[in-house]
């Protein structure tokens, strides 16, 4: 098990637009960033991570979704958008932003493109909290955190907070933090 520090807010990694993969060119690696990938957002209780969270520039998140019958770990490469429906206004926070949570407008369904973990082509329909995760990894993807979602005012008052936040966020290293497993 690999816990990865995650990039907090003010990294330049999490305002850039991630590379595209090429599934031939990373095959051999991923199965490695995916375990670290999984046990940093596993140790963390996060329902989904995207690689940049954890220093890498690669298009790639894994979101897993708790559910009464079982737990769904999905892989996610290239991901995009390609139908969006509905509208839900909600409480979102992120592992970028520790203890940090905004009502965020987001659509109530999506569609997203992607492949699996095998290069396969997979389609994800989402609905809820999923698309909500969905469409928050791919923004990350895109280097736009939760907070770019907020009205400009929202920010504007929120500005000298998340200043004073991003002292104390420097500090937190989970890869230090949470006991190593063997």
């Amino acid at each position: 098990m690999s816990i990865r520090r995650i990039c907090k807010y003010g990294e330049k990694i999490l305002s850039k637009k991630t590379s595209k993969l090429d599934y031939k060119s990373v095959k051999d690696s991923l199965p490695s960033v995916l375990k670290d990938m999984i046990d940093t957002m596993r140790a963390v209780k996060g329902i989904g991570l995207a690689a940049n969270q954890i220093g890498l520039d690669m298009n790639l998140a894994v979101i897993e979704i708790p559910d009464e019958k079982k737990e769904t770990l999905i892989v996610l490469i290239n991901p995009e958008i390609s139908e969006k429906s509905g509208e839900i206004y909600e409480e979102e926070g992120c592992l970028s932003f520790p203890g940090l949570f905004a009502k965020i407008k987001r659509y109530s369904k999506v569609k997203v493109k992607a492949l699996n973990e095998k290069g396969l082509p997979i389609e994800v329909n989402g609905e809820g909290l999923l698309a909500k995760a969905l469409q928050h990894e791919i923004d990350h993807l895109n280097g736009i955190t939760f907070i770019d979602k907020l009205p400009l005012m929202t920010r504007l008052k929120l500005k000298p907070a998340l200043l004073k936040l991003k002292m104390r966020w420097k500090k937190i290293d989970e890869s230090k933090s949470i006991p190593k497993m063997m």
